[in-house]
């Protein structure tokens, strides 16, 4: 009898043990931790000792389990997973290591050196080293005297060369210097060695509060939001579940935010179904359109020279974010492979911003009025990150009817870049993602004091004295493998064609009607917007609404316009993907849309010395996904009144 009682306390010891070992393991998503870090830091540098040889770790990253290895998972989680693995990008010996490490097994799965065109993205600690570089060097310190400046005010900032068409490239930056006497606003003012020109004048550039003088503009009020029932979201490590929506958040220093497995409950149906595999910024593009010796190479790529996560700023608490928020930290290697933590990299508020999610009153029956509003109320996920002179707030917001709304719309003409292509996913391995901007202009000195002085193409608007702003454009690339109720998707384009009536007994002349083309390549899929009146929509013909219609999720892009650089420019080569032509088939396949948005800027006074808040964004939306509305039994939040106190 005691060996069986002893048994069976073994038995329940062991089960509970098990469990708690599964609760514990991660989600194979989950970005790496600091102690996985110092993990991968011990097991690349036995493989390459640093004191003997000059090594650093470029990137370091999760390497993802393939997408069927991960959906079996998500089927099953007590399933076995793959072992956690971490793709690191090395630099020994002017060469770049690709590396594969199986964290599980402490061993080095694969050691490749690349051969191809390109390096990996700029560090920190490279920055740094070149940014005091022209303190050290002789004829700097000379150029610097002879304009009667003081080296203790210089402060110097890298800026990559960009490509044209040479055969090899090198890994090289150049390295451009501002004072910031009177301002610490070090964009405003540049010097080059080649010729001499008047200093743009630090006066009405400070940004600072607490430097700024009288007389200011009205202080706004602000808001404080109750929630007397807590925040209704819940996260577990990376895992955020919120009314009708669950998914999956994770960080990349290249990325920055990454969502994972979105889905939504449909209440008829009692079941989540898939809507989102995977979705971040893949790339931002940023030309200059300044031809000159100074300006012309200026063409960025921040997110895979620079880094949208490496880049990410700490967000403040009732600034950055409302009151209602909860804050995440990332974490990121350096170039020894210690981890680093950014404080505050994310957060996750309810956005109660007064809007209306449905609403209707009823007059038409006699006696009988009634009115039925529903406020909406949305989840927002928020990472900031500064690149050079230009702030980004990337917000995912989900919405309960089924959205997903990335960015604020400000409608201004000529200014919206959009552009589209699909790929097929099972082909596709590129891993190189709303978007707000602010921040401080890019400009450049000149003799000009007023615009009446100017007789030829400055590249730019006169905004201050001696100062111009260049014009330039934000190109940003959102990938956005989209599973709709499953993986075999296809993408149909629903253009909308005028109909001439030749009916005589009909006294229209015309009607526009829905003509729907299914892309059956890649190439059938390129759109450029404005050109043509259509809807797009990614549907998954296997699956149908209770009355045949194709479930599907509709593209809603914003104003038109249109990359305006010539397509063998070296800047638009070098940016292609912004109008790139493949041909594998996508018809009932796996596919990944690729969506370009972003702006021409063309820089204005009000822009001047800090850019206002700025927005360009899309949405995806339910297009035939439900059978019926899916907020319509949605309840309005409870109402606590609270006094009202006035002045």
């Amino acid at each position: 009898m005691a060996t069986t009682l002893k048994l069976i306390l073994f038995l329940l010891l062991s089960l509970h043990i098990f469990s708690l070992v599964s609760s514990h393991r991660p989600h194979p998503l989950d970005p790496l931790t600091p102690s996985e870090f110092t993990l991968v830091r011990n097991i690349v540098h036995k493989l390459y000792p640093s004191l003997k040889l000059n090594i650093t770790l470029q990137y370091v990253g999760l390497d993802e389990p393939d997408k069927p290895a991960i959906l079996l998972w998500l089927s099953n989680p007590k399933s076995k997973q793959r072992p956690r693995c971490v793709f690191v990008i090395v630099r020994l010996d002017k060469q770049s290591h690709e590396i594969i490490v199986d964290l599980a097994t402490h061993a080095i799965l694969s050691d490749k050196v690349y051969n191809e065109h390109g390096y990996p993205l700029l560090i920190y600690e490279e920055q740094l080293a070149a940014m005091e570089l022209p303190q050290t060097y002789k004829h700097f310190i000379e150029f610097i005297e002879k304009r009667g400046l003081n080296l203790s005010k210089v402060v110097c900032s890298t800026f990559t060369i960009g490509w044209f068409g040479e055969l090899k490239s090198k890994r090289v930056l150049k390295v451009l210097c501002f004072y910031v006497d009177g301002t610490v606003n070090l964009y405003i003012v540049e010097y080059y060695d080649r010729f001499i020109v008047p200093v743009p004048k630090a006066e009405g550039t400070e940004c600072r509060e607490s430097k700024l003088e009288p007389p200011f503009g009205p202080r706004l009020n602000g808001a404080t939001l109750v929630n007397p029932y807590g925040p209704r979201f819940k996260i577990h490590r990376h895992t955020i579940s919120w009314a009708n929506w669950k998914f999956h958040l994770g960080f990349d220093v290249q990325a920055g935010p990454i969502i994972s497995l979105a889905s939504i409950y449909d209440l008829e149906k009692q079941k989540y179904r898939q809507v989102l595999y995977r979705g971040f910024i893949s790339e931002m593009f940023m030309p200059y359109m300044d031809p000159s010796e100074e300006w012309y190479y200026k063409s960025y790529f921040d997110s895979g020279e620079y880094g949208f996560g490496l880049s990410a700023v700490s967000l403040k608490h009732f600034v950055d974010c409302p009151t209602n928020a909860v804050f995440l930290d990332a974490y990121f290697s350096t170039n020894n492979g210690t981890p680093a933590k950014i404080s505050n990299a994310f957060c996750i508020f309810e956005n109660h911003a007064g809007n209306i999610m449905w609403r209707h009153t009823e007059s038409s029956i006699p006696r009988k009025v009634f009115t039925e509003v529903r406020p909406e109320v949305s989840l927002v996920v928020r990472m900031v990150t500064t690149v050079g002179n230009y702030d980004y707030i990337i917000d995912w917001e989900f919405k309960p009817n089924g959205s997903i709304k990335l960015g604020e719309f400000y409608q201004l003409e000529n200014y919206f870049l959009k552009n589209i292509r699909i790929t097929n996913k099972s082909h596709n391995k590129f891993y190189n993602y709303l978007l707000l901007i602010s921040g401080v202009l890019e400009v450049k000195g000149v003799t000009y004091t007023h615009i009446d002085q100017i007789k030829k193409n400055v590249h730019g608007t006169l905004l201050s004295e001696n100062t111009i702003s260049v014009y330039h454009d934000h190109f940003l690339t959102y990938y956005l493998d989209l599973d709709v109720d499953g993986k075999a998707n296809s993408f149909i384009k629903k253009n909308l064609e005028t109909i001439k009536v030749t009916n005589p007994s009909s006294p229209r002349k015309s009607y526009w009607t829905v003509v729907s083309e299914t892309a059956k390549t890649e190439s059938d899929a390129q759109i450029q917007f404005g050109l043509k009146q259509a809807e797009l929509v990614v549907v998954n013909p296997n699956k149908k609404t209770n009355v045949g219609n194709n479930v599907g999720y509709r593209l809603i892009p914003r104003s038109v316009a249109h990359p305006l650089m010539s397509y063998n420019d070296y800047l638009q080569i070098r940016g292609a993907f912004t109008n790139n032509h493949v041909n594998r088939k996508i018809e009932n396949k796996d596919i990944v849309l690729w969506y370009t948005i972003g702006f021409h800027h063309v820089p204005c006074k009000e822009d001047f010395p800090m850019m206002p808040t700025f927005g360009v964004g899309f949405e995806l939306r339910p297009n035939n996904f439900f059978d019926s509305n899916p907020i319509l039994k949605t309840r309005p939040p409870y109402i606590v009144h609270l006094p009202n106190c006035t002045n």
